[in-house]
């Protein structure tokens, strides 16, 4: 691990040295796929798996989408999902608006709404842009995919509950606000999503 991200421990080492400690606990093999996803109907998997994870945690979220995906056979496409009634969908243990969420990116990206073929070549903000015209996809959702399926190296999500809470443990703080939150993170540039896998990994780990 240190020869493959010396360079971003070294980064945090010099600008940051609280999040560097928390990140010397952490093996990001462990939170990334081994290869880069560019094509259509990995996205498209990828996708899927966000929508049903959505707040879930990682047991519960790895259960419903093994049934989803028994369901389909491994067989998960947007043609195959809209063949699929509603029921059918809800009765592979995910909600009623997730349902409406996968058929919407099914349908989507059926008729070329979005385009998941295009996404590894835009910028961070671009493939936000394009994800978020998928029903029940938002900025969390879209800040996950360029974390782990794209794996975009500088993304933090303001948004996630558990971050505010590694900042909180990390640094001392009590109930940061966005500007002392960017104020940490922007000294993490260009490496953010380093820094987020360090402070979710914190809350898991006891470190001095």
């Amino acid at each position: 691990m240190k020869n493959k991200y010396s360079h971003i421990l070294n980064h945090y080492k010099r600008v940051d040295p609280k999040i560097h400690s928390a990140m010397l606990t952490v093996n990001f093999d462990n939170w990334f796929e081994s290869k880069t996803l560019t094509k259509e109907k990995e996205l498209f998997l990828a996708l899927c798996r966000e929508i049903v994870g959505q707040q879930l945690s990682g047991k519960a979220a790895s259960a419903i989408f093994k049934r989803f995906s028994d369901f389909f056979k491994t067989k998960i496409t947007p043609q195959n999902i809209l063949n699929s009634t509603d029921q059918q969908l809800r009765d592979t243990g995910i909600s009623w608006a997730k349902v409406k969420y996968i058929k919407d990116l099914a349908n989507k990206v059926k008729n070329k709404v979005v385009h998941l073929e295009k996404l590894s070549k835009l910028t961070d903000e671009n493939v936000t842009n394009e994800l978020i015209k998928i029903k029940g996809i938002g900025n969390w959702t879209a800040e996950m995919f360029l974390m782990f399926t794209l794996k975009r190296e500088n993304v933090f999500s303001h948004g996630d509950l558990g971050l505010k809470k590694g900042l909180e443990k990390v640094y001392k703080l009590k109930d940061p606000d966005k500007k002392r939150v960017e104020k940490i993170i922007s000294k993490w540039h260009p490496y953010k999503t380093f820094g987020s896998i360090s402070l979710w990994q914190s809350l898991e780990n006891t470190y001095e």
